[in-house]
C-alpha cells in the first residue's frame, strides 16, 4: 500500500472518528451524521483499496477512473446542499408562522387586560 493510500485511509478514519465524537457530545445531530459517516467510511475504504475505483472505471468504460470519486463527491455535495436548502425553507415557514401566532397571542392578552387599550387615532 502506497503512502497516498495510507494518508487517504487515515483521513477517512479520522473523519469517521470525529463524526462519532461530535454525535456523542451532542454537537452534531444524528440525522446529519447519517450523511457524513458513509462519506468517511467510503474515503477510508477507497484509501485502503484504491483498485476498487479502477475496477468500477473498467466496468463503466471510464478511461480515467480517478474522476469517479470526484464526480460522486460533487453529486453528494449538491444533494446535501439541496437537502439543506429544503430544510432551511421549512424552518423559515415554521418561524414565520410562529411569529404570527405569538403576535396574535400578544394581541389577545392585550385585549383581555382592562384599561390597557391603545390610544385611538383621531
Amino acid at each position: 500500500m502506497s503512502h497516498t493510500n495510507w494518508i487517504s485511509a487515515t483521513i477517512g478514519l479520522l473523519t469517521a472518528g470525529l463524526i462519532f465524537y461530535l454525535v456523542r457530545r451532542d454537537h452534531l445531530h444524528t440525522r446529519y451524521a447519517l450523511w457524513w459517516v458513509p462519506v468517511a467510511l467510503v474515503m477510508a475504504v477507497l484509501g485502503v483499496f484504491p483498485q476498487i475505483v479502477d475496477w468500477i472505471g473498467r466496468m463503466m468504460g471510464i478511461s480515467y477512473p480517478p474522476v469517479i470519486p470526484l464526480l460522486l463527491g460533487l453529486v453528494a455535495m449538491v444533494v446535501k446542499i439541496l437537502v439543506m436548502d429544503i430544510e432551511r425553507s421549512r424552518n423559515e415557514v415554521k418561524l414565520t408562522r410562529l411569529v404570527q401566532r405569538v403576535a396574535m397571542l400578544e394581541k389577545r392578552v392585550e385585549d383581555s387586560i382592562p384599561g390597557k387599550h391603545p390610544p385611538a387615532n383621531d
